[in-house]
């Protein structure tokens, strides 16, 4: 009888073993695959947009042009309006308006002397007004940070991007693409979910 429970811990034990090869494994072929793709991908990007020097207006940029709505692509796009031609000393914020009337203000910035101005989404704006989710953290073992997903994120399509300036009418506008999210993205949030770094909850 001992031999015979000795066994099945042995047996036991072997298919854990194998479990978490598999795991490993598993997570070892995702990182492969996203690694391939991401390099046939990276010579597919467009150039950054510039400001055109020849304009005396208002005017404004973003880049990248285009997003798309993966998890974790959403948090490390790094998203930047520019502007030229407005008033000095002045204030600005940037409204977005897309399908299904959305609406949401995702940057400020402060017009500098020249007439310019730069403003970047913040991580905190991209998780919860266009991703639509909740931030969070928590401390076990060591300090980790995490998105909780509990609605859909904003609506796919061609979303105006419009300058609203604080003291005067000066205005100007451009154009934001939100697509949906590549296999490459999908992976992503799936390793997200496994590492427990994107976590769903029902609202």
């Amino acid at each position: 009888m001992l031999y015979g429970l000795c066994d099945y811990l042995s047996e036991g034990g072997m298919k854990m073993v194998k479990r978490k090869k598999g795991y490993v494994l598993t997570l070892m072929v995702l990182v492969s695959l996203m690694s391939v793709c991401l390099l046939m991908l990276s010579g597919c990007s467009s150039p950054p947009k510039k400001l055109d020097p020849s304009k005396s207006g208002p005017q404004v940029i973003v880049n990248p042009e285009t997003i798309r709505l993966g998890i974790a692509k959403v948090l490390d796009t790094k998203i930047l309006f520019e502007g030229s031609g407005f008033k000095p000393k002045d204030s600005i914020y940037i409204e977005l308006s897309g399908p299904n009337q959305t609406k949401l203000v995702v940057a400020e910035s402060l017009i500098q002397p020249d007439g310019t101005f730069k403003a970047e989404v913040s991580k905190l704006t991209r998780i919860t007004e266009v991703l639509r989710a909740d931030a969070s953290f928590e401390i076990e073992k060591k300090y980790k940070e995490f998105v909780i997903i509990t609605q859909p994120p904003i609506p796919e399509g061609v979303y105006a991007a419009k300058v609203t300036c604080m003291s005067s009418d000066m205005t100007a506008e451009t154009k934001l693409n939100v697509k949906g999210p590549s296999i490459v993205d999908s992976t992503k949030d799936f390793l997200g979910k496994m590492l427990g770094k994107i976590r769903y909850k029902k609202s």
